[in-house]
């Protein structure tokens, strides 16, 4: 316990050291959106186990909210100690599609082998706290893959990854925090917490979770040389890559000057409703009759 209280103090002092002063150049900080809603978002985490596993899952999350996760808490109604038989389906819709290496074999297995599952509920964030506060979600997710969970998910924008996956992420979270890098920790973050991309050929295809690192989400409607066909992975791919880097250079440059750079619009978040974990209060940047 004493050599994983020092690593969980580690982390957490990047986070903390990482944090600029006015002294430092604004471009190290990320930029964040202002809210267009009261609602404020918050991480709700999904972790399968093995059979019986319920108790074990639940002090192995306590352990962390004690350890590095105030504010968040474990969720006693919808938790439960036999499987879902709806969690198959709900990992293989969610699996994260843009990284290659997001999920294998044994963690389909593991999703459809589960015996247990608990929710917990990360605490509500403002803008300003959103990538810290993510960065702990994160921690959570590897503490708990370390402590008996098989599988995880996050479920405020609807997101699966493998264990490996999930590693790999926590890894470049764990080394972003080290150095301070705090461009890189919101990037991780949302790559690890967020789903591009969401939609259709006729209306576009958008981001779902940026509001859990305090930006908008991005639309981006397109024209196809042949529209008569369904547009294909690769499109879908270079779609998803648009998005990820209208993201970073809202991280970098700001909301405003970014969007401007795009000829985008900043709208209200009408894919969901306002009290749905899903919902973005930052709004919808849309970008319009983008050519593929």
């Amino acid at each position: 316990m004493n050599s994983l209280r020092r690593g969980v103090l580690a982390f957490l002092g990047g986070l903390i050291l990482g944090k600029p002063s006015l002294g430092r150049a604004s471009s190290q900080q990320p930029a964040f959106a202002a809210s267009r809603s009261s609602y404020t978002p918050r991480h709700v985490l999904c972790f399968l186990g093995k059979e019986n596993g319920l108790a074990a899952l639940r002090q192995n999350a306590r352990t962390a909210i004690d350890l590095f996760a105030d504010g968040f808490a474990t969720d006693e109604d919808f938790s439960q100690d036999k499987p879902d038989d709806r969690m198959e389906r709900s990992f293989n819709i969610c699996w994260d599609r843009v990284d290659p290496n997001a999920y294998q074999e044994t963690d389909e297995d593991a999703v459809a082998g589960h015996g247990s599952v608990l929710y917990v509920l990360g605490p509500s964030m403002t803008a300003d706290i959103a990538v810290t506060t993510s960065a702990k979600a994160l921690m959570f997710v590897q503490y708990m893959l370390d402590h008996g969970a098989i599988a995880a998910k996050g479920e405020s924008a609807g997101v699966a990854h493998g264990v490996r996956r999930w590693k790999e992420l926590f890894e470049q979270a764990r080394d972003a925090a080290a150095s301070h890098d705090l461009l890189i920790l919101a990037k991780t973050c949302r790559l690890a917490f967020a789903r591009r991309p969401i939609g259709d050929d006729a209306e576009g295809m958008a981001s779902v979770g940026f509001h859990l690192v305090g930006l908008p989400d991005v639309l981006i409607t397109f024209v196809r040389k042949d529209d008569q066909q369904p547009s294909t992975n690769a499109e879908q791919l270079k779609i998803a890559a648009l998005i990820d880097d209208i993201a970073e250079e809202m991280t970098r440059d700001g909301v405003a000057t970014a969007l401007a750079d795009h000829h985008a619009a900043l709208s209200d978040d009408t894919r969901y409703d306002e009290d749905e974990y899903k919902f973005n209060p930052f709004g919808v940047a849309s970008i319009p009759e983008k050519k593929l």
